[in-house]
């Protein structure tokens, strides 16, 4: 796993946090959510895990007027065999990119649905199963509202990470512009190396075996419940987002090569499997105030366990 986050660095600048967050998310069987605005390398990260994981890749654009049938598939008449035939979409593959996820009605949305929570789609009432693994990364773009749909509650919460993708740095930049020079791109393209989804799965399972004592899990639990108690949001952590923080810590961990959480995993991915589950009240965003700042705020009020 270590080579492979490596390999993406080399050719993804100045998102080395975020990289470690996608493939932590990976290996905990959740999905993720990468919002940034365009043109500083969101469907340049996802694209470059595929092309380095030996899996199924499909990314769909998503447009106004998309279908949930685009997604998932349908039924045809096979008029050469007179018979029905089911045409499978794009969304039985190792890894989907839903690219600009916002920019499609609700309705297209909840195709999505089904498909990340129970890791299958119904077509025609007909129940198929996805490929293991089966990992969603969406994207979307918080600067510009027009013609757009505001993601629900419950689509949200199915992404156990939402990361937030800013601007590189002025040397990551320079290093991006020497990236499209013709011998650094002949140089990069002899590197590739790709991984079978087989590692992927073998290193998701020995998940089980990463340990979290109880004072870990009670950390967490406060840390759920504190989001409840304060009156700066309208909507605190659910329990699924319990679960996605351990089960996130547990794989920050196992991707440093450790058996064992520590209160430091749970800080590192605390804040992307939170900020997209919380509600913040009105008068906290009328001071500037969000999400993250929120849960800063929570996390300094509850003593760190030894």
């Amino acid at each position: 796993m270590e080579q492979l986050l490596q390999q993406m660095e080399k050719k993804v600048f100045g998102q080395r946090q975020n990289i470690r967050l996608l493939v932590t998310a990976m290996l905990a069987g959740g999905h993720v959510l990468l919002e940034g605005v365009p043109g500083i390398g969101k469907t340049k990260m996802i694209r470059t895990l595929a092309e380095l994981i030996n899996g199924t890749y499909r990314r769909i654009q998503f447009t106004p007027d998309l279908m949930p049938s685009d997604i998932v598939g349908n039924v045809v008449f096979n008029m050469q065999q007179n018979s029905f035939e089911t045409l499978k979409g794009p969304i039985f593959s190792n890894l989907l990119l839903a690219d600009e996820i916002n920019r499609t009605p609700p309705k297209t949305q909840a195709a999505l649905l089904e498909a990340m929570e129970e890791r299958q789609v119904t077509i025609h009432g007909v129940t198929y199963p996805l490929p293991d693994p089966f990992f969603v990364m969406a994207t979307q773009n918080p600067v510009e509202y027009e013609g757009t749909y505001v993601l629900p509650e419950a689509q949200l919460d199915r992404f156990l990470f939402k990361l937030q993708v800013d601007y590189p740095s002025e040397s990551q930049e320079l290093e991006i512009l020497r990236q499209h020079t013709p011998f650094f791109v002949k140089e990069a393209a002899e590197e590739n190396v790709a991984y079978n989804v087989e590692d992927i799965i073998q290193k998701r399972q020995r998940l089980a075996e990463v340990v979290v004592e109880e004072q870990i899990l009670a950390y967490i639990t406060t840390i759920i419940r504190k989001t409840r108690e304060t009156k700066r949001l309208l909507l605190g952590a659910s329990s699924r987002a319990g679960i996605a923080v351990l089960m996130a810590s547990k794989a920050w961990a196992l991707l440093d090569n450790r058996m064992y959480v520590t209160p430091d995993d749970v800080k590192a991915v605390v804040r992307p499997a939170l900020r997209h589950r919380l509600i913040v009240a009105p008068q906290v965003e009328l001071e500037g105030g969000n999400s993250d700042h929120i849960i800063d705020e929570t996390l300094a009020a509850i003593p760190v366990p030894r």
